[in-house]
């Protein structure tokens, strides 16, 4: 008896340990998103004064925190990141980020009364899935669902779904299409043009 009451104890204890590290983790996982939400919408709010190049330089210190782009980019190039070398990965890596950074500050180039809302936080297959809204005056709301990995101990993004389109798998799809036919060199140069635009475009 003494030893099955030992046991039940233990049991108990474990799946209390386990619950609280489940729990801790999606609490860090919302923290990594709403941390990120909170910087773009000072962002958006101070759009004009900032303008294009001051939005970037805002936004890279919070995107290199709570994104892993390293992982990201070696998703997106699929089965042709073991064929790049450490010095192409190292550049693909960075320009990557610099896209990001481009990306975000031409899509959120002002602001309007909107706020990001999170609505849900879950396990999905040992990495956690974020669900948020951006509640917009006026117009129906945007859902943005962020997937983030545990890498070193940290949780990062490594997915932005956008009302359900995985970012990943279209970036992924075109990346990998303009490395098949045209090479490593050719997809740094079209993310560089790509960069650019958002720059003359602002």
């Amino acid at each position: 008896m003494a030893k099955k009451n030992l046991y039940l104890i233990s049991l108990a204890l474990f799946m209390h340990c386990q619950f609280t590290m489940a729990a801790e983790n999606l609490g860090a996982g919302k923290g990594v998103v709403e941390k990120f939400h909170a910087e773009l919408l000072q962002v958006m709010i101070q759009s004009d004064s900032l303008g294009f190049s001051g939005r970037v330089d805002a936004l890279v210190p919070v995107l290199m925190e709570t994104f892993d782009f390293a992982t990201i980019a070696r998703i997106v190039t699929g089965q042709h990141w073991k064929n790049l070398d450490d010095h192409q990965r190292s550049k693909f890596i960075a320009i990557f980020g610099d896209l990001s950074a481009a990306t975000y500050a031409s899509n959120f180039d002002g602001f309007s009364g909107e706020n990001f809302e999170t609505i849900g936080v879950e396990e999905k297959r040992g990495n956690i899935l974020v669900r948020t809204l951006i509640q917009r005056i006026d117009d129906e709301p945007v859902t943005l669902d962020y997937l983030l990995r545990r890498n070193d101990g940290i949780w990062r993004i490594v997915n932005v779904i956008a009302n359900g389109v995985s970012d990943l798998s279209l970036k992924r799809a075109d990346y990998t299409a303009v490395l098949k036919t045209e090479g490593f060199d050719s997809l740094v140069s079209k993310l560089s043009d790509k960069i650019v635009s958002y720059n003359i475009g602002e």
